[in-house]
This record gives C-alpha cells, sequence and structure tokens, in this order.
C-alpha cells in the first residue's frame, strides 16, 4: 500500500497540474478533514505547515485546512481537539508555557527540526556584543526593541529580559512581515536597531546579524521544532498520524522553501516545488511504519 502512495506522491508533486480535479475530490471526499494550525506571520511556520499539507493531501488522499491562529489559541486548539496537528511547537524554552499548561492534553511526536535558537538580533555593523550592554545605549536605538505578533513565546521571554537585565526599554509589538520591513529600513540607512530574531529564519541568509550574548540565559540554550497532535488524531487518520511521527528535515530544507516563498512564489507552491525536489525524503516520510509508530505516547510531564 505504501509503495503505491509514494508513487502516487511523486507523481503528484511532479505533474499536478495535470490531473483532474474531480478525481483528486473523489479520492478526497471519504475521508475527514484534517485541520492544521499554523501562525502566517512566521515565514518558518509557514513552511512546514504546507509542506505537511501537501503530503497529506497529494499523498495520503486527505483534505486539508490551513488555520491561521495566533500562538496561544494555536496550542488550545490542538488540546481542545478543534485542531489536529501543529508542526511548530518552539521546544524547550520558546513555548515552555504552553507546553507545561496543555501536555496532558496532547501527544507530543518528538522534533521535526533541530537546531532553533531565539533571542535579541542586532545588525553586524553595531558594536555591541551583550543584551547588557543596550542599556547604555537606550537613545541610538530609541528605546525599542522590535518584537512580534504578543502571543509569540519570544515576546514573553522578551519581556522578561527586559526585567532581569533592567533595561527601560519598550517592547514594540508587531508581526514577523512587520518586524523584518523594520530591519531591512534600519540596514538600508546603517542605523541601529535590535529585534527579537530566531533560527531558522530567512534574514540571515538577506543580512548580516548576530545575536547578542545572553549571560543571564534568558533565550535559554537551542532547542527543536516539534510536532504536537491531538489526542484525537490515531483514531481520526492513522497513516497522518504515521507520516507526521517520521516527519523531519532541516535547516537548509526549510530555508530553502522559506526563500522561495520570500521571492514571491505562493506557499503551497513552494511547497510541492520542494517535494518534487526531493522524492527520497518523502518517501522515507511515507515509508513502513518507523517501531513503535502505532502506539504514540501522550507528551510526557514536563
Amino acid at each position: 500500500m505504501y509503495q503505491r502512495v509514494r508513487t502516487v506522491l511523486i507523481a503528484l508533486l511532479t505533474l499536478i497540474a495535470a490531473l483532474p480535479a474531480a478525481a483528486i475530490a473523489a479520492a478526497a471526499a471519504s475521508k475527514p478533514v484534517i485541520r492544521i494550525g499554523y501562525v502566517q506571520s512566521w515565514s518558518s511556520n509557514v513552511a512546514s505547515a504546507n509542506v505537511v499539507a501537501a503530503v497529506i493531501h497529494d499523498g495520503l488522499g486527505y483534505p486539508v485546512k490551513l488555520l491561521s491562529l495566533d500562538a496561544g489559541p494555536m496550542w488550545e486548539g490542538v488540546a481542545r481537539g478543534r485542531l489536529d496537528a501543529i508542526v511548530s511547537a518552539w521546544l524547550p524554552n520558546t513555548h515552555r508555557a504552553y507546553y507545561e499548561k496543555l501536555w496532558p492534553d496532547v501527544i507530543d511526536l518528538g522534533p521535526n527540526l533541530i537546531g532553533t535558537r531565539i533571542g535579541l538580533v542586532v545588525p553586524d555593523y553595531v558594536p555591541i556584543d551583550s543584551i547588557g550592554q543596550l542599556a547604555a545605549y537606550r537613545n541610538r536605538f530609541r528605546g525599542r526593541i522590535i518584537g512580534i505578533d504578543p502571543g509569540a513565546g519570544i515576546m514573553m521571554k522578551t519581556q522578561e529580559a527586559i526585567r532581569r537585565y533592567g533595561l527601560h526599554f519598550r517592547l514594540i509589538q508587531s508581526s514577523g512581515a512587520a518586524m523584518t520591513a523594520m530591519l531591512a529600513r534600519a540596514e538600508r540607512h546603517h542605523r541601529w536597531i535590535v529585534v527579537t530574531g530566531w533560527t531558522p529564519h530567512w534574514m540571515w541568509a538577506k543580512w548580516k546579524l548576530k545575536y547578542l550574548k545572553d549571560p543571564k540565559d534568558v533565550y535559554g540554550k537551542g532547542g527543536y521544532i516539534g510536532t504536537v497532535v491531538s489526542r484525537r488524531l490515531p483514531h481520526k487518520a492513522m497513516p497522518v498520524l504515521l507520516f507526521l511521527k517520521r516527519f523531519y528535515w532541516t535547516s537548509a530544507d526549510m530555508n530553502a522553501v522559506m526563500l522561495d516563498i520570500r521571492a514571491g512564489t505562493r506557499p503551497a507552491v513552494a511547497a510541492r516545488r520542494w517535494l518534487a525536489d526531493h522524492p527520497a525524503l518523502v518517501d522515507r516520510w511515507l515509508g513502513e511504519s518507523a517501531p513503535g509508530a502505532q502506539t504514540p505516547r501522550p507528551a510526557p510531564r514536563p
């Protein structure tokens, strides 16, 4: 069965436009809709959500609905069963508060990308290296740290950093897109700016940037992006659960999709283009079940 699924998926990814829409609709009609939550302003989340949606729809034959939410409602949605999955659980630090509150109500499938980092970021031309040095240059930074959407874990961590380092700075709420737009203007005019930043993100390929050292360890030492699913998913769509358990890629993989989207390609098209170029990886994701995959465990106690 899986061999047939893999063959169909690769054909769909390379020749998707040639398939009759009626045939695709008929295949999905008998299966439940898989609801995946994501945050529109997180470029990394847009990339990963569209990649898994394409595999679930084109390869496994399930209709998929992507739902854009803030981080808090996204976590609540998967815990309450309104969402089937998220592939953007930044752990163990960024989303710790959500995880500690909701872990009994979700299934944690583990990392789908290892090597994340969050913190305060400045252009490489700004001659400071530590968060503690921000206080001495408050006027150069206009007393502002440019943030993203208020529900993001990095915003909570930055409020903590402001308190622990004694900074008289305002944390500006915006979005991922607004933050990078302000960073672009600052870079263009060689102005000082400090933003909430993370890895992976396409901005590291665009500009020379650096993290400010964090001796108080507010932001943690790095981590991973995890896949978290509803406890109802094993009963609703076991093939989807097995795929999500095997879904794993690298920062380089994600960056390729993010940069394609950044260049103007629609996210769904960028995802399918990348998948068509990586049939061996798709084959592993849709291969035979990994040991123990049929019996996923609830999330461990934090």
